[in-house]
């Protein structure tokens, strides 16, 4: 691939952005204090009305789009709906003949009791706070490339849709479906999860699934009556170590038991268990190896005297491999990344995020185009304050060049289908 360069007109543009770095970095800082953990209903709508007006910058149409509920089991073992705040999608141009998906996610893993909840400064380059890497800082660098894009002279020759999700770090359960169809009409996608602190991008990702085995027993006194008790926490826990033990069999799969729930008093013997569990696998035939292993499983234990098990949840992000498509679309990062000084490198992880779900549609993409950060997830959670304009320049250069045609969409878009 030949190197690209910038022309006088992009090279403006770039400009502007790096004049948006202290507004960028005013509004991580308040976007951080409004806890926005996936259950706070509350804070997810008061998150919504900041993004909402941040995005009617845009020459876009902005709304809401409500999500369909999923299922859970409680812990006391009874299935439930679990509703969800709508998410926040804007368009732009749908009847261009190159169309991008861009995608984040409103939602933290911090609960509103947590005790991490305000954001400060560590050095002149460091943020400490709840999201400004995962990925309130994200979102605005997806932002300020597509403000980028519209004051460049080819900004009406692309199509674009936003999506902006309230449940990514609860499995994207309600917005998946949305995120399927957004993905399946576009070209290529762009993610904007953090990348490490040192610049790296994720590469190709593991499949995701989380399930629930739900062990019904046989309550009884626990001394008077013990033998007519059937325990559904040692029916559980033997089921627990049965999936353990299918660990270290095959190379890319990894099953984490979570949580075991069940039970109560001391004295009576308890007839209902829940066991949680995660899988993560490299592609499709070890998510088909690890169904069967779990299967097994089940079966084992529903041969035990008075017990019944069933099993909830699923596979909800499939793998996303480094197929040529998904390699095209990371070598033209690179090349973008060279107009602005930066050497990007990537490598796979087992975590997942929306670009499994992209994929999963047929959507080339990348998933790791965020700030730079570190120890997401954790109260030490950090976003480098130099790394949005950079970031969002980054993203400007790509969406300018794949409106001018110098990154063939379609081209990407050809090779994931001939797959």
């Amino acid at each position: 691939m030949s190197a690209i360069t910038l022309s006088s007109e992009e090279k403006s543009v770039l400009d502007w952005v790096d004049g948006e770095g202290d507004s960028m970095i005013a509004a991580v800082r308040r976007w951080s204090g409004i806890n926005s953990g996936s259950r706070n209903t509350d804070g997810l709508k008061a998150m919504q009305a900041e993004l909402k007006d941040a995005f009617s910058r845009l020459d876009a149409r902005v709304e809401t789009v409500e999500l369909a509920p999923s299922e859970t089991v409680t812990p006391d073992g009874e299935i439930k709906p679990v509703e969800y705040t709508p998410a926040l999608k804007v368009s732009a141009r749908p009847d261009a003949s190159v169309r991008i998906v861009l995608t984040g996610h409103s939602d933290t893993v911090f609960a509103v009791d947590h005790p991490f909840q305000t954001c400060r400064d560590l050095d002149s380059d460091t943020l400490n706070g709840p999201g400004v890497a995962d990925m309130k800082g994200g979102l605005l660098v997806m932002l300020h490339g597509l403000l980028a894009l519209e004051r460049s002279p080819w900004g009406k020759q692309l199509g674009y849709d936003v999506l902006i999700s309230p449940d990514e770090e609860i499995g994207s359960l309600g917005s998946g479906p949305v995120l399927a169809q957004l993905g399946a009409r576009a070209d290529v996608g762009m993610t904007y999860e953090p990348a490490l602190a040192d610049g790296s991008l994720a590469g190709a990702r593991k499949g995701s699934g989380n399930f629930s085995l739900r062990v019904k027993g046989r309550a009884a006194h626990a001394g008077r009556e013990h033998h007519l008790g059937r325990n559904a926490i040692v029916a559980g826990a033997a089921f627990a170590k049965a999936i353990d033990a299918l660990n270290g069999q095959r190379e890319a799969v990894t099953i984490n038991v979570s949580r075991i729930d069940g039970g109560g008093a001391p004295n009576v013997v308890p007839d209902v268990a829940v066991v949680r569990f995660n899988v993560r696998v490299g592609d499709e035939e070890d998510a088909q190896w690890a169904r069967q292993g779990i299967e097994r499983a089940v079966a084992d234990i529903n041969t035990r005297d008075g017990i019944i098990a069933d099993l909830h949840g699923g596979f909800t992000r499939p793998p996303k491999p480094m197929t040529p498509a998904n390699l095209r679309m990371f070598e033209w990062t690179r090349e973008a990344g060279r107009t602005i000084g930066l050497d990007l490198k990537w490598n796979p992880t087992g975590g997942v995020c929306e670009g499994n779900n992209l994929w999963a549609s047929g959507c080339p993409n990348v998933d790791t185009l965020g700030v730079r950060g570190a120890d997401i997830h954790s109260d030490r959670e950090i976003a480098k304050i130099s790394s949005f304009t950079e970031k969002a320049k980054l993203s400007a250069v790509m969406l300018m060049k794949f409106a001018r045609g110098e990154f063939d969409a379609r081209e990407a878009r050809t090779l994931a289908r001939a797959l």
